[in-house]
């Protein structure tokens, strides 16, 4: 039996914003945006560019409770880790695009991890080989 963990759904505000943010910025490659009209809303992949894995599914708040959730979707804590094979170029990349880092680089046994902001305040470890 072979498993996967294959989307990871994101609770945002608009879905052309999120898509701005996740590929104009983060360099993220867009899968797929395919309107589903029976629901009025959309079916909006990213991914990480190059990179097999889990994908993001873009998901708008459809009502209150969940317009309540966008950016704090794990209490104030890391949420999601990417992963790289170059810490410094995307490091550089992303603070120089205007990323916020909240957590300056610093150099732990797994690696070199800093931790940045998305577009709504989700946590996110940007993590690169120990060296």
């Amino acid at each position: 039996m072979t498993r996967s963990l294959a989307l990871i759904a994101l609770v945002v505000r608009d879905y052309d914003e999120a898509i701005a943010f996740y590929v104009g910025t983060l360099d993220f490659t867009l899968i797929e945006d395919t309107y589903l009209p029976e629901q009025d809303k959309r079916w909006v992949v990213v991914a990480p560019s190059g990179a097999p894995g889990a994908r993001l599914l873009l998901a708008r708040a459809a009502n209150a409770v969940q317009s309540s959730r966008v950016g704090d979707q794990t209490g104030g804590r890391v949420f999601l880790f990417l992963h790289t094979d170059d810490f410094q170029r995307d490091f550089q990349d992303y603070t120089a695009k205007g990323v916020a880092f909240v957590r300056p680089p610093k150099e732990e046994p797994y690696g070199t991890v800093a931790v940045f902001q998305d577009l709504y305040g989700n946590l996110w470890d940007l993590i690169g080989p120990r060296k």
